[in-house]
């Protein structure tokens, strides 16, 4: 049921973020961070493509052939909430269920809706046109929203979102992005850096990512401290360039890359932006599927050196 989630996940200046009307009164109570992600846009990138078309995924295939759902075809627009209580995927798209979806699903009847769960997760398919995933407890709550909530919960986050451009494909926002972004991210992004410490030490944040050319990402977040703001910007700049000598040599055009990303810093702001062209996102897709991002220049200069075991 995670890889469900995961490939739902996966399948904005002075306005807020464009969000269906129908998914933004489904979000559970207590919602600390929303994603939200318009799949016909991204699926029709580039981006998306090649890394879908090189990524096997018998489980979500089975899981697709098994009940008549195949989130990779199937959504249209999806929103995730991330609560306390646990996270929820709220989507749209078109959605033709069948009636004993799989063997090893249980279900459970909640209200007039039925939930297929399997462990502690599960989805439900409310109509032709809507559907929900995630966490058992998460999904309860969001159709109790959703047949006599109020419908506000979305409001407080979706204030903090005012540089997000309306029309961005990707975006997401929350109070503290190290229950989303530092728990969801790959932990190996290209040459093994791990930015998701950087979004760990935010206590509240918003992001805008576009893949229609190439790789564009704006991540603005704000610290409880001055002094705290200057120690995520050198985390990330140091990032940033231990990523540059982890460049293998005979791939320099990867250093345009991280010369693609830069970090700013003013008060208890910092804001992390990327600009990568289609030849390198397409580089780091291969890279990222082949598991292998071959041995940097540090490592390079080491083994020339005359201490064979220096460490950066």
């Amino acid at each position: 049921m995670r890889i469900l989630v995961f490939l739902m996940a996966a399948g904005i200046l002075a306005a807020q973020p464009r969000v269906d009307n129908v998914l933004v009164r489904m979000v559970p109570p207590g919602a600390t961070s929303l994603v939200g992600g318009n799949m016909d846009r991204i699926k029709a990138t580039v981006f998306y493509g090649k890394l879908l078309d090189r990524r096997k995924m018998p489980q979500v295939d089975k899981f697709a052939e098994e009940t008549g759902f195949d989130p990779r075809r199937d959504v249209r627009e999806l929103l995730y909430a991330g609560t306390p209580a646990g996270s929820v995927m709220l989507a749209r798209g078109k959605f033709q269920l069948k009636v004993d979806p799989a063997a090893h699903t249980k279900l459970l009847r909640h209200g007039v809706y039925n939930i297929w769960t399997s462990d502690n997760a599960g989805f439900c398919i409310l109509d032709s046109t809507l559907a929900v995933a995630g966490e058992t407890k998460a999904i309860e709550a969001a159709l109790d929203e959703w047949t006599r909530g109020r419908h506000k919960n979305a409001a407080p986050l979706l204030a903090q979102a005012k540089g997000i451009v309306p029309t961005s494909p990707l975006w997401g926002v929350s109070t503290g992005f190290a229950a989303f972004l530092a728990n969801t991210l790959p932990k190996g992004g290209p040459g093994g850096v791990d930015f998701s410490k950087v979004f760990a030490g935010m206590k509240t944040s918003w992001f805008q990512a576009d893949f229609a050319d190439g790789l564009k990402m704006d991540l603005r977040g704000t610290t409880a401290t001055g002094e705290e703001a200057i120690s995520l910007r050198d985390m990330a700049k140091g990032l940033i360039g231990f990523g540059r000598l982890s460049v293998p040599e005979n791939q320099p055009e990867m250093l345009k890359l991280w010369d693609g990303i830069t970090v700013e810093q003013e008060g208890q702001a910092v804001a992390i932006k990327a600009d990568i062209s289609q030849n390198l996102v397409d580089q780091v897709i291969r890279m990222l599927n082949s598991g292998t991002g071959g041995r940097g220049r540090a490592g390079s200069r080491s083994r020339a050196g005359s201490d064979p075991n220096a460490q950066l």
